[in-house]
Order: C-alpha cells, then structure tokens, then sequence
C-alpha cells in the first residue's frame, strides 16, 4: 500500500510537472533568449485555458458531432490565439522595453491586472470548467491499488510532443540558428544579416502560444478562473532561474525537480509549508550555484 501511495504521489508530481514545463518553456524562451520579464505570462496561460472552455461550450450546445475532439482543436486554437495576441502585445508594448527588464517587468505586470479584469468582465468571477470528451475520463490500473487517470497520460504525452518539437524547431531550423545568434551576440547576429526584429517578435509569440497550450492541458486537471495563471507565474520563474535562464535542457530538470518535491512534500505537511520547503531547498542551492542547473557556455 505504501508503494502505491509513493506513485499516486509521483504521478501527481508529474501532472504538475507538465503544466509547468509547458509555461516554463515559453518563458524560458523569452526570458532567456530575450531578457524579458513577462509577469502576463500567466494570463496568456489563461487565454487558452477560457478558449478551451468556450470551445467545450460550443461543442455541446450547437455542434455536439464535436464533442469527443474538440479538445485537439482546442490546443491549436490555443496556440493561435495566445501566439497572435502575444504578436500583438510585443509590437505595441514590448519591442520599445528591449534591454530595460525592469520596465518590462512593470509594464508586463500592469497588463496582467488588465487582462485579469477583462477575464472577469467577460467570464465572470467564478471558475468555470471545460467538459471532457469522454475518452479522457476514467483511469488505467496497472495493479489494484494504483490508478492512474487518462487525462494525465494525455498531458504527459501532450507535453512530449511539445517539448520534442520545440528542441527541433531550435536546434535543427533555420529559425533556431536565428533565434540562437540573436540569443548569444545580437550585434553579430544583426551584422550577419539576421533581421534581429523579426525573431524577437516570432520568439514573443511562440513563448506566449506555448502558454496557450498549457492553459488547454491545465483544464484537463483543474477548473479556469481570471487569476488561475497567476497562481503558476512564481513557480514558472523559480523553474527558468534554477535551471538556467538560457537553457531548456536546465528547464526540464527543474521543472520535475519541483514539482516532484512539491508533490511529495505536500503529503506529508500542507500545501503552503511544502512551497516553503520548495523554495528554501531553491534559495540554498542557487547559493551555492547562481546560474543555475545549467549554465550556457557562450564565447564572448
């Protein structure tokens, strides 16, 4: 019985693990490649997680032929959605802040209680929930005191595909190799003839529709409300500084680092004393290694 409750305990840590690899990869992406500190994005989270919902409604009410696979529609509109507003916020906001991460922290913060308040004005105060597609509901018991849920098989696998296609679109495109050079010397890059422009706004709108599709996966192991992306904005950063602002490999090691600890301290103490645990073990380590899990070793 204790063996099975240790599971149940780290399949929890993994559902967890996956909503903050999602976000933490977005901002790992903008902050670490851009320098800029984002506090909306937890909001572009919620983004996907309403339109997920709204997507749920429609398909009951006026198209029920849907039911079963709106949520896949749902993680593409996401990704547009948030990706497209993202776009939208960097032209007019973001792309004057370049190289000023204070300001950039300021105004972010300012549109975050922005969008909170539009949250409400049109969704309301309460949570709201998306119906599941049948499919996605029940468990799998590998023994009789273990059960495992299938919505979280679904976001673990969700959250492999992403992850894989991430690596790829960084490591072997021609938008990576762009993305990269601008990262590591931007005057270099810019006189190599990369339009440095152009690949912060598309890497603004990628990190913001990475937070889109995280939202979609949230609503699967929570309920929606216009402060549910702030609740994660803390720990997204503690993911992206511990494991190393300019590094996705550090990013994947510490978003299980966290959520694994934070899944198996709250079993044994309340929620808030195991963030408390969490962020002290964090604080002691970055002590003793500033930069991180991983560190870029970049020439300069």
């Amino acid at each position: 019985m204790n063996a099975a409750i240790w599971a149940m305990q780290a399949f929890t840590g993994l559902s967890t693990f996956c909503v903050l690899l999602l976000m933490a990869l977005g901002l790992a992406i903008i902050f670490g490649q851009m320098g800029v500190i984002n506090m909306a994005h937890g909001e572009f989270m919620t983004v996907g997680a309403y339109t997920t919902y709204l997507l749920s409604e429609v398909s009951q009410r006026w198209l029920p032929g849907l039911t079963n696979w709106y949520f896949f529609l749902s993680i593409a509109v996401s990704f547009l959605l948030a990706g497209a507003f993202g776009l939208l916020v960097e032209h007019l906001m973001i792309r004057k802040l370049y190289r000023r991460p204070l300001d950039t922290l300021l105004a972010t913060w300012g549109l975050s209680l922005i969008m909170q308040q539009g949250f409400r004005s049109v969704f309301g105060a309460r949570e709201v929930s998306a119906k599941l597609p049948d499919w996605l509901m029940g468990s799998v018991k590998p023994s009789a005191a273990i059960d495992i849920p299938i919505n979280g098989l679904v976001v673990i696998g969700l959250t492999a595909a992403l992850t894989a296609l991430v690596f790829f679109a960084l490591f072997s495109t021609r938008f990576g190799i762009d993305v990269r050079a601008t990262m590591q010397n931007r005057p270099m890059a810019s006189a190599a003839g990369i339009n440095t422009a152009r690949v912060d706004r598309l890497t603004f709108g990628l990190g913001c529709g990475l937070a889109g599709v995280a939202g979609a996966a949230f609503t699967t192991i929570g309920s929606t409300g216009p402060t549910s992306g702030s609740a994660y904005i803390v720990d997204t950063f503690l993911v992206v500084v511990f494991g190393g602002a300019q590094s996705l490999f550090g990013t994947i090691a510490s978003a299980f680092s966290i959520a694994q600890t934070q899944a198996t301290t709250e079993f044994f103490m309340t929620g808030s004393m195991a963030k408390v645990v969490t962020l002290s073990a964090i604080i002691l380590i970055l002590m003793v290694r500033p930069q991180g899990l991983f560190a870029l070793k970049v020439r300069r």
